[in-house]
């Protein structure tokens, strides 16, 4: 009896502290909640009781009438965007983080690429995807190379200041056993950069979206972006606040799973980031 109570105590030892991290989520998460839910109701009255023409700005409950009435359009246009945004993050990813090798290994490169990639931040992306589409037309390529630009720099930006926190004494202790330069990278300086690469990836995520609405915009007979200009030119704003509810949940979505990624890929970054707590 006195070992089964035993057994009994150390279960609820081990639960409290998961039950207590659930509640402690949900309290965080209710917040938002509520806030949200203040300034739609607040959005709602203001339109309700005219303060802004419907056809301009569209109250809520008209914006979820047309996420309802015209889900079949919105998803086939969804479908076309997600594809572009999910390849433009692989590609962005695989380049940015071979760079970020290359850079980390070559002083040379770092001081003759790092300058050109921050130069590279300073072009309206706007501005050069008409170019592109009239370079390289209407295909997906255009659309790939976009996301890509508009993702690129915070991968790279974020995984050399991963190479740049490794422990210094690790690698003199490496070193003292002999071991290569590129066993050392895999050991040691590679996970201690792997936190940095998917810091970089859930802000390249947020920022795809956007470029794809960019690229589309410049160019494209489908997509949220194609779409969400179609209906501004009609003056079918609800059905392009929809576009854009659709566009702004799917980069949540992103960045949710990259965080979770994260939890349980590296859990001991994230304790030592405090997210664990």
């Amino acid at each position: 009896m006195s070992g089964g109570g035993a057994a009994e105590r150390g279960v609820g030892v081990r639960t409290r502290p998961v039950a207590g991290r659930i509640a402690g989520g949900l309290r965080v998460g209710l917040g938002p909640v509520l806030l949200l839910a203040l300034l739609l109701g607040a959005w709602e009255l203001f339109v309700d009781l005219g303060g802004a023409d419907p056809l301009i700005l569209p109250a809520p409950h008209a914006i979820a009438t047309s996420l309802y009435d015209n889900r079949s359009l919105l998803w086939s246009n969804f479908v076309v965007t997600a594809e572009e945004v999910l390849l433009g993050i692989l590609l962005a990813a695989a380049a940015s983080f071979l760079c970020a090798v290359a850079i980390h290994f070559s002083v040379t490169l770092r001081r003759g690429v790092y300058p050109l990639l921050v130069a590279s931040q300073t072009i309206p992306i706007p501005m050069i995807a008409p170019v592109l589409v009239l370079w390289l037309g209407f295909s997906i390529l255009p659309k790939l190379v976009v996301i890509a630009l508009v993702s690129f720099f915070p991968i790279v930006v974020t995984t050399l200041a991963g190479f740049a926190r490794v422990d210094s004494a690790l690698v003199k202790l490496m070193r003292t056993f002999e071991s290569t330069r590129l066993r050392t990278f895999r050991h040691v300086e590679l996970p201690a950069a792997l936190p940095g690469v998917l810091t970089g990836a859930k802000i390249a995520v947020v920022v795809a979206v956007i470029g794809a609405v960019f690229a589309e915009q410049a160019g494209a007979n489908a997509g949220l972006g194609y779409l969400f200009q179609q209906s501004v030119a009609q003056i079918l704003t609800a059905r392009a606040y929809a576009a854009v509810v659709i566009l702004s949940l799917f980069a949540i979505l992103l960045f949710a799973l990259l965080t979770a990624a994260e939890r349980l890929a590296l859990p001991w970054a994230y304790d030592q980031e405090g997210g664990g707590s």
